[in-house]
């Protein structure tokens, strides 16, 4: 049987740098990569520090299509979900680095959650799982 997962996941953005000190500097990922490439481009990819999943893959917007998407790629849905094995150390973290929640932490049957938005406007669950 072959053996399948989902690495990345583009996330377009208006500047690398910008992007970079967001996701590394402010919530703590880690950068796997960032290789300059042909006319400009980077091969940025950033992951959550000592997490399992997907990565990002942080791209440059080109032309009015792909500006016009950033902060607003999945429709103003929830298209991120950051999980936590400690929901209060996080929120706290994050709330003193200056990230906006757009909701207090709620109590839900799959577990502990808030919503939060990033420098572009795309919104993020940080979620702590229910045991």
């Amino acid at each position: 049987m072959a053996v399948q997962s989902l690495f990345l996941v583009t996330l377009v953005v208006d500047d690398y740098d910008r992007a970079k000190s967001f996701y590394c500097g402010v919530l703590g990922f880690d950068c796997l990569e960032d290789t300059l490439q042909p006319e400009g481009k980077r091969w940025l990819v950033v992951k959550p520090r000592g997490g399992e999943g997907a990565g990002l893959l942080l791209a440059l917007a080109v032309g009015k299509a792909e500006t016009g998407a950033i902060g607003n790629q999945t429709g103003g849905r929830v298209g991120f979900f950051l999980k936590t094995d400690d929901f209060a150390r996080d929120f706290a973290a994050m709330t003193a680095k200056g990230v906006r929640f757009l909701e207090a932490p709620r109590h839900e049957a799959y577990g502990t959650v808030a919503v939060f938005s990033d420098p572009y406007g795309n919104s993020w669950d940080l979620i702590q799982p229910a045991a």
